[in-house]
């Protein structure tokens, strides 16, 4: 028990080594490149290469979250947390050799998917995903009044801008993608001023939209992500605190248990 004890010790103490997260990144980031190499028009040697890499790379992550399993103090939590889940699944199907079959584009894509487990690894990432998939219930329902402001919008100007130019007006969703271009100001003027040869207060549409859209809609996103950020920075910080202590007792429960078993063979010796 105590020599596993002390293997799970050593597993543990890699992967927390700043040296060995920062060479898995590395590899992840090769792989990325490995992955866009496969992508040209390479001579039969380089070609070989790129595999052998591609090889490469599924072995040292096959380690490597085999070195993380065994460094976990509890097992049974560790496919409890979903990006651990998800790394394994990634390196699984990554050891599947389809390459040469039918599922090749399914092989291919599981090899780009492998680039998101940078995400896994840094912490900043993981805060910025989980928040925004906390944040995704709130943002749909922004997403939904902006559709009914873009829905609203859209009708208006079919009903007076489909004669002067069917291609961005002649029904409402044509007019939705071309409010959708004066959103993000692509030639938003060249549009406004068309209509404005025929109507000319129009500009009072496309301002009264654009306030609507592009900065009160983009204000309420960027509210929403950063109150859900603070949410997730505080949990994290809990987290972590949660972890240092139940460090420091278990610490102190090997201090406590090393005293015990010293005063017992002190307590022979006195005896003998």
């Amino acid at each position: 028990m105590k020599n596993l004890a002390h293997l799970e010790e050593k597993f543990d103490r890699l992967k927390s080594n700043k040296i060995f997260e920062s060479f898995v990144i590395f590899i992840i980031v090769f792989s990325a490149l490995v992955i866009g190499a496969k992508t040209y028009n390479l001579p039969d040697a380089v070609g070989q290469l790129v595999v052998l890499f591609d090889w490469f790379i599924t072995l040292f992550f096959i380690v490597e979250i085999t070195v993380r399993f065994l460094g976990e103090k509890n097992k049974r939590t560790f496919f409890k947390s979903g990006w651990n889940i998800f790394d394994t699944a990634i390196v699984l199907v990554s050891v599947i050799p389809i390459e040469d079959s039918e599922l090749a584009i399914i092989g291919r894509l599981i090899r780009i998917f492998r680039v998101l487990r940078m995400v896994s690894l840094i912490p900043e990432l993981r805060l910025l995903l989980n928040s925004l998939a906390k944040a995704l219930p709130k943002l749909g329902y922004v997403a939904l009044l902006m559709f009914i402001i873009f829905y609203i919008y859209a009708a208006i100007g079919s009903t007076f801008f489909a004669h002067i130019n069917p291609q961005l007006w002649g029904d409402i969703s044509i007019s939705m993608l071309t409010l959708f271009r004066v959103m993000t100001f692509e030639d938003w003027t060249d549009v406004m001023y068309e209509t404005m040869a025929v109507y000319g207060v129009s500009w009072i549409f496309y301002i009264s939209f654009i306030f609507l859209t592009a900065f009160a809609f983009l204000n309420m996103i960027i509210g929403i992500m950063l109150g859900v950020m603070e949410q997730e920075q505080k949990a994290q910080l809990k987290e972590e605190l949660e972890e240092e202590l139940e460090t420091e007792h278990d610490e102190f429960n090997k201090l406590h248990q090393e005293l015990a078993e010293i005063k017992a063979q002190l307590a022979l010796l006195t005896k003998k």
